[in-house]
C-alpha cells in the first residue's frame, strides 16, 4: 500500500464523488457504515447496491467493514454532543471527546489492525468511507489514524 485516503458522501455530488476516486486512483473502496444508506436524492450514489455497482464499473474493489462501524450506543453519545451544541449532523466540524473515547474503547482498541493491514497490502489506494464531509467529524479519521499506525502510510482525505 502506497498511500491512504478518506471520503465523504456530503458535499459531493455523484459525478464529483466517483471523480475523486478516480482521480486519486482508488482501488479499494472500504465502507465504515452500519447502515449502508443515505438520505436525499442528492446522495442516493451512496447507497450501497448504487456505490457497489459503479465501483465494479470502475474497477474498484469493495468491502464493507461493520464491525468499525460505531454501534448504537456510541452514535447516541455524538447525537447529544450534537443536540448540546445545537449543530446538525451534516453541520458537525468535529467529534465529540464521549464519542472518541467510547468508540476508541468498544470499536478501536479490540479490533484485529494486523489482519486489516495483511487484507489491504495488496492494494495500493484504499480508501476510508462514511457520510460525513469533515473527516474530523466523522470516526473514519481515528481508523484512518490506526491504519496508518499499523502500516506507516501517509493518508489524504478527500474533501470537496
Amino acid at each position: 500500500m502506497e498511500r491512504l485516503f478518506t471520503i465523504g458522501a456530503y458535499g459531493f455530488d455523484a459525478e464529483a464523488f466517483f471523480g475523486a476516486l478516480q482521480h486519486a486512483k482508488v482501488d479499494l473502496f472500504l465502507d465504515l457504515r452500519r447502515r449502508r444508506g443515505v438520505r436525499g436524492r442528492l446522495y442516493s450514489f451512496g447507497n450501497a447496491s448504487r456505490l457497489k455497482q459503479e465501483l465494479e464499473a470502475r474497477g474498484i474493489a469493495y468491502r464493507h467493514l461493520i464491525e468499525l462501524a460505531p454501534d448504537a450506543a456510541t452514535r447516541e453519545l455524538q447525537n447529544r454532543e450534537d443536540v448540546a451544541q445545537r449543530v446538525a449532523k451534516r453541520q458537525r466540524t468535529m467529534l465529540g471527546e464521549a464519542f472518541v473515547a467510547d468508540y476508541t474503547h468498544r470499536t478501536l482498541e479490540p479490533f484485529d489492525w494486523s489482519a486489516l493491514a495483511r487484507d489491504v497490502e495488496a492494494f495500493q489506494r484504499p480508501v476510508l468511507f462514511c457520510v460525513e464531509r469533515a473527516p474530523e467529524a466523522c470516526h473514519r479519521r481515528l481508523v484512518a489514524a490506526r491504519l496508518v499506525n499499523a502500516t506507516g502510510v501517509p493518508v489524504t482525505n478527500l474533501v470537496p
